[in-house]
């Protein structure tokens, strides 16, 4: 039986090949995109940017297409279709999207994102921007 002689000098060059295969990024948004590359979701995405701008959500997270602030309070917004959980506890479904950014602290007491009053109508408009965003750039590749 053959063993190796330094098995803890392994363990950085699997520690890296283990890391590098969690950024694959090729990855199918995790529900249907419609053909202007939208969710299947009322909201309109130009007006979700615009929300997003105003409403200050670059002050904690980073936005691609928001110009601001570099910011890392909360995670990056970048690629939230192809997430497999809004805020690491429910399923990610533009539904569910929207139930997070119209009330985060009903759904998780913990979290720091606040309660910012979004309206069903602008929640939906922010979750647009935010799954059309995932498939505009899946489109690009």
């Amino acid at each position: 039986m053959c063993r190796i002689a330094r098995p803890y000098r392994l363990l950085p060059a699997l520690t890296a090949m283990v890391l590098l295969g969690a950024c694959h990024d090729d990855r199918a948004p995790l529900f249907a995109m419609d053909r202007a590359g939208g969710a299947r979701l009322q909201g309109d995405p130009e007006r979700g940017r615009q929300l997003i701008a105003e409403r200050g959500c670059i002050a904690c997270h980073a936005v691609p297409g928001v110009s601001g602030p570099s910011s890392r309070v909360g995670p990056p917004l970048g690629n939230m279709a192809r997430q497999a959980y809004v805020a690491g506890l429910l399923p990610n479904t533009p539904q569910n999207l929207v139930r997070w950014l119209m009330d985060p602290p009903a759904v998780n007491p913990r979290t720091a994102m606040p309660d910012t009053g979004l309206q069903l109508a602008d929640a939906e408009d922010i979750a647009a921007y935010l799954l059309r965003n995932a498939g505009a750039r899946e489109k690009a590749q």
